[in-house]
């Protein structure tokens, strides 16, 4: 079950997109720009979303944009200092933030500022970025007025830019599936033996390469999302399984064996989230809350 490639699970690479020479070029000071400035834009093949996918292999002329893209690929390796984990923002965010149905950041700036019933408050981008940050990244808060924070939200906007405010668009989050009666985690752990572990291992630890890059990211332990992740969550991981999972074959799983699976991994141990008792302070807690 292939969660995410080099470049592309809250547990928030791709297949295609390799972020280390981007990286390396961002942060050298004599590098030369490779992206072409054009904000090219390809259309998703067969689906009427009421946007277009943003060409991530054309990024602007922008060092800005070009950071935050290289941030969000290769998150645990550039911010080890806030990263506790070895997850990528792409691990969940998938193909750059772009992919349908997982959660694409495309429009994201035109939905923040929102009243968030996690936080009990308004929340700014900056804001929910660093709430990953704490949760999926199982890190520290970046400063919100630092280069790294202001270079992720320079992407989100880049990838945002034809979106006009107010626009509603479709299939940006992970759409919710039709719960089954009751999951079956012995059944999971099956299907994730016969359809996760070429990628995740056995053990769930996934693949890191001898560089320190992630190549399959985590699911559990020591160096995977804690509870208070998303992605710890049946409801949000057994969407994220049923739309996306695994790479390559997605939505070849029925909504039973993707909760099924959801419930085996999810319950696996995993960090603690220290702030846990300030989410939901004005009650409104959901059902699959993992405290």
């Amino acid at each position: 079950m292939r969660w995410f490639l080099p470049v592309l699970l809250v547990a928030c690479g791709e297949p295609v997109h390799e972020p280390a020479p981007l990286a390396e070029a961002v942060h050298a000071e004599e590098a030369a720009v490779v992206a072409e400035p054009a904000h090219a834009m390809v259309e998703a093949d067969g689906d009427k979303l009421g946007w277009a996918i943003p060409d991530i292999d054309h990024l602007p002329d922008d060092p800005a944009v070009q950071r935050g893209y290289a941030l969000a690929t290769d998150t645990h390796l550039l911010l080890p200092d806030n990263v506790g984990d070895n997850l990528n923002c792409t691990n969940c965010h998938i193909a750059g933030g772009t992919r349908p149905k997982a959660a694409p950041w495309v429009g994201v700036n035109t939905r923040y500022p929102k009243y968030r019933k996690r936080s009990g408050k308004v929340d700014d981008l900056p804001e929910r970025i660093n709430g990953c940050f704490e949760r999926s990244m199982n890190g520290t808060k970046l400063d919100p007025s630092s280069d790294d924070m202001q270079s992720l939200v320079a992407y989100m906007n880049w990838l945002s830019e034809d979106v006009e405010d107010g626009t509603v668009l479709a299939e940006i989050g992970m759409p919710r599936i039709t719960p089954p009666a009751e999951p079956d985690p012995e059944h999971g752990e099956a299907l994730f033996m016969e359809k996760c572990t070429a990628c995740h291992q056995a053990d769930g630890q996934g693949i890191m390469a001898p560089d320190g890059k992630t190549l399959f990211p985590p699911l559990w332990g020591e160096h995977s999302y804690n509870v208070g992740a998303g992605m710890a969550r049946l409801h949000t991981a057994a969407a994220f399984i049923r739309w996306n999972m695994p790479q390559g074959q997605e939505g070849t799983l029925t909504d039973q064996e993707a909760y099924d699976i959801a419930s085996f991994f999810i319950f696996q141990g995993r960090p603690d989230f220290a702030k846990k008792a300030g989410d939901w302070p004005k009650g409104d807690k959901p059902e699959d809350a993992r405290y």
